[in-house]
């Protein structure tokens, strides 16, 4: 006997299934990412117009977008002397003044698209408060009186993100017509129960031009759901949300849909996380690591500090976990220098007590020399092997000691130890036994998919992942929503506060000098270039490999190092080795320092071409200085003049807390740069703000808890 079939939604037809898409439009659509009417529906607006009531050309101001209705009274195109630059102006007139509006690079089909007598809608900005009134490259649509001109005019209309070939009022007659047709089919999701007692305002039933309802879609009503889902009690019904956010009554309207659909698209997020580790958890039993405190206790008698409180706090939530019935899950933030790896160190001899090995993963080289040797000095009195697995070091049944040597002895037969490596930790000749926990350094270095492969090298250990780029709230509850969050949110006493400039690529040979006094006085410093080459094209750009010979002579006297991703493994380690031992007074360098480099007598830095970093990065490169009890300075040189990037910069000058350089970098570049797609994947989303909705998101989390 056959299954039965299963009537796919009707929102799943193709986009042609909307009257006015043919092959070709189709196409169009195609590279918009819309294929099926669903992603017509939920093709979110970039901005919005009131075209109730258009402003007048007079009253224009310098730099305040607005838009105007004008006919143009003169057009063409100027061409310069040499003949490699063009110029198209026409100029619009609407009664009350004349506006010029300027494309650079004339295209063939501009002089007849934009011909004398005809009408236009003009978006943009004035340049300035000069005469004539002159937008350059704004956006225009033409007035076509039409049998659907109540969509294109006399209410608040969508302007839709466009590709070549497609306009804005094609794009917005394309909209009206799939809810005309398929509003009524838009269903709500599982998870929201609703009555069918409509609210009295039946926002989102919209007419034409604010009058009775026409069509199909004009019917549907919003809906007072009677449910346990708070959230979503007083939000509109989806079918409401999608025309709202097309077609909104009031620009207010269209924030309330907005977040509807934002509410719906995270509990869909929140579910798939919340069952993943639900799942996990119902397959999973969690190796015994709590410890017994036979290592811990002379490993903090000998450790030379005092451990914080936050320090302190984070370390009982992780032996909760590691002596649990589930494996841990757990990420540990903490800001540059809060003491991440005292913490990782204290997690390891847990399970080393407990007659687990152990593995930590770090993303470079560096990082995994270093803390092979700090758990070596740690870890070698208390009689624990630190065994490290490199990409130069690469393991073959014999494993390198902390003296040098090979071991002959295979790992089966090894007593518990810890393996500290790079991604060489993932090939498919390193197995471990027993391994109970899993350390991973710096995760937003890896891809998820990498994490695990390390993890199913054991029978479910437990896993800590460890960042000093503190995450912002709203990522951690989504990109990281299937592990437990621990915050060290203190820093040890005894460092030096770290000062941070800005200056301007003229104040170089004052920033030198500045240098030469700190090197002089006992200090080092670090010179910072975004890359190791630069083409001839990118003139603008700094690089190392051009630069260091012009930081010789600008610190003459002075041993200054190099240090770059194409430099041999060996080299590197002999570089930082002599930086460390100031052997090198002044070390040139790209962002591979950024993680793993502690030379507490380092306290200057410079970082020239600032507005190439990550305002993550520039924080987390800054927070190589500052490790001693010396006041330090980071200085940024860039001469960017547009708004954002100086805004970015001045955020450092500003504050050294990591979590709120995180909370700007987010809003200001957004989760798919800052988070790359290797990361950022998963996080594509329609209408949800990563960088605002951290109330959506926790209500999402509650929904779900509530429904699981």
């Amino acid at each position: 006997m056959s299954s039965p079939e299963i009537n796919p939604s009707p929102l799943t037809a193709p986009v042609s299934s909307v009257w006015g898409v043919g092959e070709e439009r189709a196409k169009l659509l195609a590279r918009l990412e819309i294929f099926t009417v669903e992603d017509l529906l939920l093709h979110k607006p970039r901005r919005y117009e009131d075209r109730r009531k258009f402003l007048p050309i007079r009253e224009l101001k310098v730099k305040e977008a607005a838009t105007v209705r004008g006919k143009i009274i003169a057009a063409g195109i100027k061409r310069f002397k040499n003949g490699t630059r063009s110029m198209f102006e026409c100029v619009f007139e609407d009664g009350s003044a004349r506006l010029h509006c300027r494309w650079w690079q004339a295209q063939a089909w501009m002089p007849d698209w934009y011909a004398v007598g005809r009408e236009f809608l003009i978006y943009g900005k004035l340049d300035d408060d000069k005469k004539p009134r002159t937008f350059t490259h704004p956006e225009t649509e033409l007035v076509e009186p039409g049998e659907d001109e109540f969509i294109h005019v006399n209410r608040i209309v969508p302007v839709h993100p466009l590709t070549e070939g497609l306009t804005a009022r094609v794009m917005r007659s394309l909209v009206w017509r799939a809810l005309e047709k398929f509003e009524t089919l838009i269903e709500e999701p599982k998870f929201v129960q609703h009555s069918e007692r409509p609210l009295t305002r039946p926002s989102g039933t919209l007419s034409p031009a604010g009058g009775e309802g026409r069509g199909e879609g004009a019917a549907v009503t919003t809906q007072r759901r009677a449910r346990s889902d708070a959230p979503y009690q007083s939000l509109p019904a989806r079918a409401n949300s999608v025309r709202m956010i097309h077609f909104p009554e009031e620009l207010t309207d269209a924030e309330i849909a907005r977040q509807r659909l934002a509410l719906d698209e995270f509990v869909a997020l929140q579910f798939q996380i919340q069952s993943r580790r639900k799942k996990f958890e119902a397959l999973s039993k969690a190796l015994p690591c709590g410890g017994d405190n036979r290592l811990m206790k002379p490993f903090l008698a000998a450790l030379g500090f005092k451990l914080t409180s936050a320090q302190t706090n984070v370390l009982r939530e992780i032996r909760t976990d590691m002596g649990g019935i589930h494996p841990m899950r757990r990420l540990l933030q903490g800001d540059v220098g809060s003491g991440k790896t005292a913490v990782a160190a204290c997690s390891a001899l847990m399970a080393l007590e407990s007659g687990f090995n152990v593995a930590l993963m770090a993303p470079t080289e560096i990082l995994a020399e270093q803390h092979f040797r700090n758990f070596t000095k740690w870890f070698e009195p208390l009689g624990v092997k630190v065994e490290i697995q490199t990409g130069s070091k690469k393991g073959d049944g014999r494993w390198e000691m902390a003296d040098g040597k090979r071991s002959p002895t295979s790992i089966s037969q090894l007593p518990s130890a810890i393996f500290i490596g790079t991604h060489a930790l993932l090939t498919s000749g390193f197995e471990l036994p027993r391994l109970g926990l899993v350390i991973v350094d710096e995760q937003h270095k890896f891809g998820v998919a990498q994490r695990e492969t390390l993890v199913r090298k054991g029978n479910y250990p437990h896993l800590l992942v460890m960042t000093a780029t503190p995450i912002p709230r709203t990522l951690g509850l989504t990109l990281y929503g299937d592990l437990d969050v621990s915050t060290i949110d203190e820093l040890p006493g005894g460092r030096g506060a770290i000062k941070t400039f800005l200056r301007a690529t003229n104040k170089l040979p004052k920033v030198f000098d500045f240098i030469r006094e700190k090197i002089s006085g006992g200090r080092q410093a670090y010179i910072v270039y975004p890359r190791a080459e630069v083409a001839d094209t990118d003139k603008d750009i700094k690089a190392v490999t051009r630069e260091f010979e012009n930081v010789q002579r600008a610190l003459n006297g002075f041993r200054v190092g190099l240090l770059h991703g194409r430099i041999k493994a060996a080299d590197k380690e002999k570089t930082m080795a002599e930086f460390r031992a100031n052997k090198i007074q002044a070390l040139v360098a790209t962002s591979l320092i950024e993680v793993g480099v502690d030379v507490p007598n380092a306290t200057v830095m410079l970082i020239e071409n600032a507005e190439h970093f990550g305002l993550a990065q520039l924080h987390q490169l800054r927070g190589r200085i500052g490790r001693g009890a010396h006041e330090s300075f980071c200085i940024l040189i860039s001469d960017a003049l547009n708004e954002e990037a100086q805004a970015r910069l001045k955020i450092l000058e500003e504050t050294n807390d990591g979590f709120k350089i995180a909370e700007a970098d987010l809003k200001l570049r957004g989760p798919g740069e800052l988070l790359g797609q290797q990361q950022s994947g998963a996080m594509r989303l329609r209408f949800g703000n990563l960088a605002e909705d951290l109330n959506l998101i926790r209500q999402a989390r509650e929904v779900v808890k509530k429904s699981l």
